[in-house]
């Protein structure tokens, strides 16, 4: 068997790098081994790796360098059991064992539906912002904005949480708000993305460790707490609802539980927000009356 070394680490395809980053992830005695025995590397070893999956060593090595792309699925569902993988991460090794589209067919520029469109821009009391492909906002409604500058249309959202220090005082959570990010990248192979991802790796010391690590998670729902800089402490749940599946379109909605100091501050901002200008005619000084005896 050949050692493990650093300059075998190189991932010739999607399974191989998948595999070889989630076997790092398990230690031996998650699975049963002591881990005693000295380890050059960290988790797992391949041929412990193939031992317990039922596969010989050989085969799996070919697996991690690539040279066999596909295997069945009855050998995918045996290696996810030996990586501790959850269901998302289960799924993302049968679709990567299927085989993807390497240059999948670029997409048209991304369009919101018009009634999603007026859904979001009408609410005043709920924030929302529907996200693309590429995790840009495509729309957002003030409040939203409001909640953070990064949600607003025309922001890539991977760009601005890692490459701009301005959003990171927000979340009082910020390791798992990014994590999350990251890990919903690999849930769906968005054309286009792979220049995006370089861009991130090469300037993101955050991103280039949360991308080696080849979690995967929709993260459909959850709760967050923004410290925001006017209103304090917001206690947060989203939603992510998918609007066009084919074209990896996002609406998120933040709600607040009914009766709480943050859905009444929500509500109040609204408000605010939702009042038009003050007209012109009415903020300007009243029309001095002409003196008695000559006309205006």
């Amino acid at each position: 068997m050949p050692a493990e070394s650093p300059s075998s680490s190189s991932a010739p395809t999607p399974l191989a790098a998948f595999l070889r980053a989630r076997r790092a992830l398990v230690r031996p005695e998650d699975v049963g081994l002591t881990g005693s025995a000295r380890r050059r590397l960290p988790g797992l070893r391949r041929e412990e790796v193939a031992a317990l999956a039922g596969i010989s060593a050989a085969y799996y090595l070919r697996l991690e360098r690539g040279r066999d792309r596909h295997p069945s699925p009855e050998v995918a569902d045996a290696l996810a059991d030996v990586l501790r993988l959850d269901a998302d991460a289960r799924a993302h090794l049968r679709a990567l064992a299927l085989g993807r589209p390497r240059h999948p067919a670029p997409h048209a520029p991304e369009t919101v539906p018009e009634p999603v469109r007026r859904l979001v821009l009408s609410r005043r009391d709920t924030p929302a912002y529907v996200q693309g492909r590429y995790h840009d906002v495509l729309v957002a409604n003030p409040l939203a904005t409001a909640l953070s500058p990064s949600y607003r249309p025309g922001v890539n959202l991977l760009r601005a949480v890692f490459l701009d220090e301005t959003p990171r005082p927000l979340y009082e959570d910020w390791e798992s708000v990014i994590a999350a990010l990251v890990a919903s990248l690999r849930v769906r192979d968005a054309p286009g993305l792979a220049p995006l991802v370089a861009e991130l790796r090469e300037k993101s010391d955050d991103f280039r460790r949360l991308w080696a690590r080849h979690d995967v998670s929709p993260r459909t729902a959850g709760r967050t707490r923004l410290l925001h800089p006017d209103l304090g402490p917001l206690d947060l749940a989203y939603e992510k609802l998918t609007v066009l599946p084919d074209e990896g379109q996002v609406l998120v909605v933040y709600h607040a539980e009914r009766g709480s100091r943050t859905a009444g501050l929500l509500a109040s901002l609204g408000e605010r927000l939702g009042r038009p200008p003050p007209s012109p005619l009415s903020s300007a000084p009243a029309a001095t009356p002409s003196p008695p005896g000559r006309r205006a």
